[in-house]
């Protein structure tokens, strides 16, 4: 599939609208993430081998708040239990059906990979059914807050003993001076890597409405309060982290 740079916000726009995860976005994405999420490709392929520590053989895995499919992507290639399948769920018809073609792709250039589908969704509606890994990278933090911790706690319910949620975020700090130099980091992080000032400025804009991210304190509370045992920050980057949180 063809990929563009991603240049949604480089043009002065009158009224900066909220950020949507539609077909302008999905055609760019990938160049988007790369260049705004410091880690981003380390997380997501080290994803898949975290998860080949808890797959469990003929149970399910989820890829919650799928975007293009990547995460998934990273578990059909480290994952070897038997009889593994893996669900990746989205509510953006047009994430989705990018994430189908790039599935499609993968399928021809390897054998032997977990079944993998993808769907639409609205992952606060979807009956969760057991799963020994649930992934959600970089999707808490685009639910309403008042809504994460019953989600947490489906979440919590469905996995198998012995499986692991994986969640990756955007981190906001509570101490104001470790806020404002990490803020100013990444902003030197999308500056280095080829976005402007205006894009910048207009990308902040569009995602502060839509975005909401919680300290690791806040995380750690909420998932102690959904039922999980121990929450393990396994990856830190700037303002950016991934934890595994387990029943």
């Amino acid at each position: 599939m063809s990929q563009e740079p991603d240049r949604l916000f480089a043009q002065p726009l009158d009224q900066v609208p909220d950020f949507v995860f539609n077909e302008d976005v999905a055609r760019v994405f990938p160049d988007m993430i790369k260049r705004s999420v410091p880690g981003y490709p380390t997380i997501v392929e080290n994803i898949g081998v975290l998860a080949s520590r808890f797959a469990q053989p003929h149970s399910l895995l989820y890829d919650l708040g799928c975007s293009l499919g990547a995460v998934t992507q990273a578990l059909r290639r480290h994952v070897q239990a038997e009889g593994c399948r893996i669900l990746a769920v989205d509510n953006s018809a047009a994430m989705v059906a990018r994430c189908r073609e790039y599935l499609h792709a993968q399928d021809a250039m390897f054998q032997e990979l977990l079944p993998a589908e993808a769907i639409e969704a609205d992952i606060l509606a979807l009956e969760l059914q057991p799963a020994s890994l649930i992934a959600m990278n970089f999707t808490l933090q685009f639910i309403p807050p008042e809504q994460r911790l019953a989600l947490l706690t489906r979440i919590r319910r469905s996995l198998l003993p012995g499986g692991a949620l994986i969640l990756s975020e955007k981190l906001r700090f509570e101490d104001a001076e470790e806020q404002e130099l990490l803020t100013e980091l990444h902003v030197a992080f999308k500056r280095a890597n080829g976005y402007s000032e205006l894009e910048i400025a207009q990308k902040r804009n569009a995602i502060e409405n839509v975005m909401k991210p919680d300290s690791l304190e806040q995380h750690r509370e909420r998932l102690s309060a959904a039922g999980f045992s121990k929450v393990l920050p396994w990856f830190q980057c700037l303002n950016f982290a991934s934890l595994i949180a387990l029943p």
